[in-house]
């Protein structure tokens, strides 16, 4: 089992035991510190130094902070490929993992990597909701239930913070979807927002996170870095004692944030508070009293992670190289979902396979992470080709089959297929030229995608250049990426000479992910051509520029016609599909929900070819499987982080059991799903105008049957359900607990999660026809009993009322359901919950 495998923590102190856990700085000393400094050097403080840093004060012995983005790895301040990160599974495959104390751990290497990198704050987790299933920051979001999404989001962070790194919880509030994220305005009602998606950012500060990002949306009519639901409901209500944050350029005005509540505009050091918020406080329009506020939450942050003591040492867990490896093959293998077996078709058995036939582009290359700013350079990527090949090596044959193209456009060059041509190492050559052409600068580099060039004075333009060796004759693809004034050249060819004017002021397209424009020209095999990408830096362009390059495409017809052929050779096949990164990606939600590329054709013509097809889904969110019940299984494993090939061989041959239970409802088509609007209207509003009843409670308010519920997923073994102790009356602001009786009645040890819902039929308030209130998950060997104990929390039969402006519970008869999903109940019966006393 790969639960086995030494994840490398053994001497890392445990959750809450770690440097950062302690009582913190006494308020008394962080007024005297305050006291210090004059009103200039306090509004300093809340703008930051640079894109990644917070300002230092000498004065009182301050620091600079580091901040870096996640959530699935840790960056650092630059995007330099030369820079590695260890890479986690996406978010909605820990959504999937339905286990805190592996998320605990996980939370724990995110801090190596921070103590590594030399980072106090890592920009993760993201506790927005899968409202729609088009959303296109689905796979950076866990779940669609507020629960599930609260408890996952405070076991990563209490093992992020247990080491002296602060978390960060975001995006505060209703950031479900991309389009228009900047300035979308979200209608929605208080008792939904205080049930849904503000419930998820109240366990994270019940969890002690020490760090609330602003969103970039409004929410009501006021955007996030001036409502009042900071100072009101976070800061007030709840008690938050620490820092909020806006997301990067999201303060678009000096007073409105200042007297809401918000206490760090990011990045610096240029911001709407660097300039005029010292002003404005002398003027009387900004309170002293609001500016000291937030001065003491940040050097509460500072003390938090060690800024205030500078000389102090810093320390994660203790992990070595080999042991984070281990660990995320081990998530891999725990949050992969296995959602169809007919017939016990997996694990495979390699005793008694001769050939395996491999098949699908995202075989070899995987997409292991979704598109945007969360992106990060892995230290080293196992595909799943790559995985196969090492498990069955020495016992059968492995036939790796492609299939038709994908239809993507060219991927940026990179040292596989390049070398750079002054030095003649594998990669690019970077330079930087002043406006008559001569060479500023220059840099090997190892990829064609160069987000942060090193500027120098006098830069005009960047150049990337590579010297390609073609595989393969005929008709390349080529691309230059970014905006502004580029240029592309093959040899002394000019194909692209052009002005790529920038109409879009999201961050993550401008500076991250900007457009490819493609040419093509006739290559012949093995003679190297010179490519050439230059792009002026004007102002207002972004930093991003892109050199891509990519083969002839094989005749769809023959490639699909070579997969089959493999298929039909085999003794089982597997077949890998997946979307891509101008598919799934921040900055822009899906249209839809087929996979696209030709896969479901592939599938379906490799699936009547041989009987024993396997299909591995490689998505961050749901996706459309018409073919789902002509395959023998049907394994989804979301962007599985660096480690995909090895947890993924795990899975398929039995060493590790799929542990991972759906986090959010997959329709069978996009026209079933209840809920899918992303778009706001004309006037930039978006009504969630669904209320409660989004993800498996819309699919039951609406009396639907998707293709797989929330909650959803199947193990190697069999489980019964023999007993179900649980209380019959329950006083209302208690937590109870539901006992209940498992065997494995399966040949195979395996991993049970019991589910909780409950109803409340008759209420005098809308309610859900069902919500998920808990979960707890055993183990056991084949024909042991196991009792799992689900703690139901008194909030899970609470509502917000608005006439009342607190937390109420109706008193009165519910129903206690227990199963293995939404749809899946396997034990029903009345609670009645009297009033407290």
């Amino acid at each position: 089992m790969n639960d086995d495998i030494n994840d490398g923590f053994e001497d890392s102190a445990g959750p809450g035991t770690g440097e950062g856990a302690g009582p913190g700085i006494e308020d008394g000393l962080l007024d005297r510190l305050i006291d210090k400094l004059s009103p200039e050097q306090k509004t300093r403080l809340l703008t930051g130094a640079t894109t990644w840093r917070t300002a230092a004060e000498p004065d009182i012995g301050l620091r600079q902070l580091v901040l870096s983005d996640g959530p699935a790895g840790v960056r650092g301040e630059s995007w330099d490929e030369r820079r590695t990160s260890a890479l986690l599974p996406s978010a909605s495959a820990l959504g999937a993992l339905w286990d805190e104390e592996l998320l605990e751990r996980l939370g724990g290497l995110l801090a190596t990597e921070a103590v590594r990198k030399g980072v106090d704050v890592v920009l993760a987790p993201t506790l927005n909701l899968h409202r729609s299933p088009l959303g296109g920051r689905h796979f950076e979001c866990f779940s669609e239930d507020p629960e599930l999404t609260g408890r996952t989001g405070a076991a990563l962070i209490r093992g992020v913070q247990a080491h002296g790194v602060a978390a960060t919880a975001k995006h505060f509030v209703a950031n479900d979807s991309e389009t228009d994220r900047l300035s979308v305005d979200v209608r929605v009602a208080e008792r939904v927002l205080r049930e849904v998606y503000l419930a998820p950012f109240e366990a994270a500060v019940e969890a002690g996170v020490w760090l609330v990002m602003a969103a970039y949306n409004s929410v009501n009519g006021a955007t996030m870095t001036a409502s009042d639901l900071l100072g009101d409901v976070l800061k007030g209500e709840w008690g938050f004692d620490g820092a909020a944050v806006s997301d990067w350029a999201a303060v678009r005005s000096t007073e409105e944030p200042a007297r809401a509540a918000l206490d760090l505009a990011m990045p610096g050091p240029h911001s709407p508070w660097a300039e005029s918020l010292a002003e404005a406080v002398a003027d009387g329009r900004v309170p002293r009293e609001a500016v000291d506020d937030k001065v003491r939450r940040l050097l509460r942050l500072a003390d938090r992670v060690g800024a205030l003591d500078p000389g102090a040492p810093r320390r994660g867990p203790a992990v070595s190289a080999r042991g984070a490896r281990a660990l995320l093959r081990r998530a891999v293998a725990a949050g992969s979902v296995l959602v169809r077996n007919a017939e016990g078709v997996l694990p495979l058995d390699p005793a008694a396979l001769s050939t395996v036939a491999v098949l699908g582009a995202h075989a070899a290359t995987p997409r292991v992470q979704g598109g945007g700013s969360a992106g990060v350079h892995p230290s080293g990527v196992v595909s799943p080709l790559d995985g196969i090949r090492t498990r069955l090596r020495g016992r059968a044959r492995v036939l790796h089959r492609p299939g038709p193209s994908l239809g993507l456009p060219p991927a940026p060059v990179d040292a596989d297929r390049c070398t750079d041509p002054r030095s003649g190492a594998p990669g690019v050559l970077v330079r930087l030229l002043d406006e008559h052409g001569r060479e500023l600068h220059a840099e090997h580099r190892l990829s064609g995608r160069q987000l942060e060039p090193t500027l120098v004075p006098g830069a005009h333009t960047v150049e990337i250049s590579a010297l390609l060796r073609p595989r393969s004759a005929g008709e390349w693809a080529f691309g230059v990426g970014g905006f502004g004034r580029m240029s592309l050249r093959v040899d002394e060819q000019v194909l692209l000479d052009d002005d790529f004017p920038c109409r879009t002021d999201d961050p993550a397209v401008v500076h991250v992910t900007p457009p490819v424009h493609t040419v093509r020209a006739v290559l012949a095999a093995r003679r190297p051509v010179l490519l050439t990408a230059r792009r002026e830096l004007a102002a207002g362009t972004g930093r991003a520029t892109v050199l891509a390059a990519a083969p002839p495409e094989e005749d769809p017809g023959a490639a699909l016609a070579a997969a089959v052929d493999a298929a039909r050779r085999a003794d089982a096949a597997v077949v890998f599909v997946g979307t891509t990164e101008h598919s799934e990606t921040e900055g822009q939600d899906r249209t839809g929900l087929s996979l696209g590329g030709g896969q479901d054709a592939l599938v379906r013509a490799v699936a009547a070819a041989n009987p024993r097809t396997v299909v591995v889904v490689n998505s961050g969110g749901p996706v459309e499987l018409p073919w789902r019940e002509e395959v023998g299984a049907v394994l989804l494993t979301w962007f599985p982080g660096q480690e995909a090939g090895g947890g993924v061989a795990d899975v398929l041959f039995g060493r590790a059991e799929p542990g991972g239970r759906l986090p959010t409802t997959w329709a069978a088509a996009l026209a079933d799903a209840p809920v899918t609007d992303t778009r706001p209207s004309a006037d930039g509003v978006l009504e969630y105008t669904e209320g409660l009843h989004i993800g498996y409670r819309a699919w039951l308010q609406a009396g639907r049957t998707p293709a797989y519920w929330f909650g959803h997923g199947l193990g190697y073994t069999t489980w019964d359900y023999e007993s179900v102790a649980a209380p019959a009356r329950v006083a209302a602001g208690a937590a109870f607990t539901v006992r209940v009786g498992l065997r494995n009645t399966g040949r195979r040890a395996g991993r049970e999660v019991v589910q909780v819902y409950l109803a409340r039929p008759g209420s005098a308030v809308d309610r859900p026809e069902r919500w998920f209130a808990g979960y707890a998950a055993v183990r056991a060997e084949p024909g042991a009993t196991a009792t799992a104990e689900v703690v139901v929390p008194a909030r899970a039969l609470r509502h917000w009322s608005p006439a009342d402006a607190g937390w109420r519970t109706e008193p009165g008869a519910y129903r206690l359901l227990v199963g293995r999903s939404a749809g899946d109940v396997r034990w029903e019966d009345s609670l009645t919950v009297t009033e407290a006393g």
